[in-house]
């Protein structure tokens, strides 16, 4: 299960997540970590695009938590792979990628860049890819 942080205008007009310039570096990353999208469940903290992409206010994640706790229950992942700040903040309760970053925390939420950081970012992507094999293979 890998969440993000928000639907951008490409995801809100489609109705999927990740399907503009980040979705295409995520699928990139995915295929280079041995995955298909198919085969993860993505999802985001916050369901509903905020004005012009601005960051999700504390009121907008906690009006969605208990969609994303539904999502969780009822998938039940081994891993939980939180990209970027808002998701690990959201879902566990701590921020600061630098330090959280490839980390394993609570016994199952993986914490990793956010695909639009990579894309500002390209020095970034190994380590990206790096993460998501480690959500889907034994740590």
């Amino acid at each position: 299960m890998l969440i993000g942080e928000a639907p951008g205008r490409e995801e809100d007009l489609t109705g999927r997540p990740f399907v503009g310039r980040a979705g295409r570096l995520l699928d990139r990353a995915l295929f280079d970590a041995g995955l298909r999208r198919s085969e993860v469940f993505i999802t985001s903290v916050v369901k509903c695009r905020p004005p012009k992409n601005r960051k999700p206010k504390h009121s907008e994640i906690v009006a969605c938590h208990p969609y994303l706790e539904a999502q969780m229950k009822m998938l039940n992942p081994e891993v939980v792979c939180l990209m970027g700040n808002v998701a690990a903040q959201a879902i566990i309760g701590m921020q600061g990628i630098a330090a959280l970053r490839g980390r394993v925390l609570h016994d199952r939420f993986l914490v990793t860049y956010h695909p639009a950081a990579v894309l500002r970012n390209k020095n970034l992507m190994d380590d990206f890819v790096s993460d998501l094999k480690k959500a889907c293979g034994p740590y």
